[in-house]
């Protein structure tokens, strides 16, 4: 919207041509989303308690945790008002890409809202049935997924591009882009979900991979860079950078209100929209693998969920304390602190290294 804007004010005043990089409106986009959610924050806050729409707490988790029961929870839905309104802002509304990732996050967080809605407002601690969750996730998932696939014009941009090799790319084809993507997508907003266990583990992590993913989207739709760097040029892929700041700064915002100890919770609304966010992004920008290798505490939180599950049918023994993994650690003695801050750095390395593959190939 700005951005058309500054665009028609440049016929006559050249210098609202600045508006038109990237690299600019990127850096707008975190602030504006950070201020957004600085504003609306304190409010969005108010309202929740005032309904009433608290955390209820597991009683056979750590014990320390049922002080938070009845903590303001739905609070994602301060970081999609914030990211919505900052991509509309600044991004180059025709650009598919732009919406491609921005609906297909929207309708994540709709899914969520609805089950925290459940949970929270009708009392039903079910929520949304596991079934119908995965059901209208996956329906999500694969169209955003099949119309990027639909909408490819080159091979590279379907393929699977394995870090630390500039020539080694392997040809998915439509099927197998489809097919990658979905579990990419559903994966990793799933795997966020099950990470968002204690305040402010979820959305730090979050924001580090979307700054990464910023930077591949950037070189990606670079036609300069991308051929230095070895990686495909996707044209229009660079717009992406503007919507990864957006979650980043609205994401740093929103850890200003969840950090220990929280004064809101995210909430479905805002884990499964995040993670489906991540996902979208690495498959438009051909960084699936390196998600798996940034996102290594997503993984490993939500591969503890799978063993202890498989463990306790199988042999009718668990293998940690409790899972998700976090909950493993604090039952160990750890303070939720040091858990949170621990899984910070080791998501600093992560995505630190993940970024080392763009020259090193």
């Amino acid at each position: 919207m700005l951005l058309e804007l500054a665009q028609w004010l440049a016929g006559d005043v050249r210098t609202f041509n600045v508006f038109t990089y990237i690299t600019l409106r990127t850096v707008l986009a975190a602030m504006t989303a950070l201020a957004i959610s600085f504003l609306i924050g304190p409010a969005m806050i108010r309202k929740l308690t005032a309904y009433k729409i608290g955390q209820s707490v597991r009683d056979d988790g750590p014990q320390t945790h049922l002080v938070k029961s009845g903590t303001p929870t739905m609070g994602g839905a301060l970081i999609l008002v914030s990211v919505a309104v900052t991509t509309l802002l600044w991004a180059d509304l025709e650009n598919r890409y732009v919406w491609i990732c921005l609906a297909t996050t929207l309708g994540f967080g709709a899914v969520g809202w609805v089950d925290d809605w459940r949970k929270v407002v009708h009392r039903n601690p079910k929520g949304l049935s596991a079934r119908a969750k995965f059901f209208w996730q996956s329906v999500i998932a694969a169209v955003a997924v099949a119309t990027l696939a639909w909408s490819a014009k080159l091979p590279a941009q379907t393929e699977l591009l394995v870090p630390f090799f500039k020539t080694v790319a392997i040809p998915l084809g439509t099927i197998g882009f489809v097919i990658l993507g979905y579990f990419v997508v559903v994966g990793t907003s799933n795997a966020v979900n099950l990470t968002d266990g204690l305040d402010g583990l979820a959305i730090m992590p979050t924001v580090m991979i979307a700054a990464a993913l910023a930077v591949f989207a950037y070189v990606t739709g670079n036609a300069v860079f991308s051929k230095y760097l070895g990686f495909p040029f996707i044209s229009g892929a660079g717009e992406l950078a503007v919507f990864c700041a957006a979650i980043a700064g609205a994401g740093l915002a929103f850890l200003w209100f969840n950090a220990y100890p929280a004064e809101v919770f995210m909430g479905d609304v805002g884990a499964l929209a995040l993670g489906a966010a991540l996902g979208t992004v690495a498959i438009v920008v051909r960084q699936e693998i390196v998600l798996f290798i940034m996102g290594g505490v997503f993984v490993v939180e939500t591969l503890s969920v799978m063993i202890q599950v498989a463990s306790f049918r199988l042999t009718g023994k668990r293998v940690f304390r409790m899972a998700p993994l976090h909950h493993h650690y604090e039952l160990k003695g750890w303070k939720e602190n040091q858990v949170v801050v621990r899984f910070w750095i080791i998501t600093m390395m992560l995505v630190l290294f993940g970024l080392s593959t763009l020259k090193l190939r």
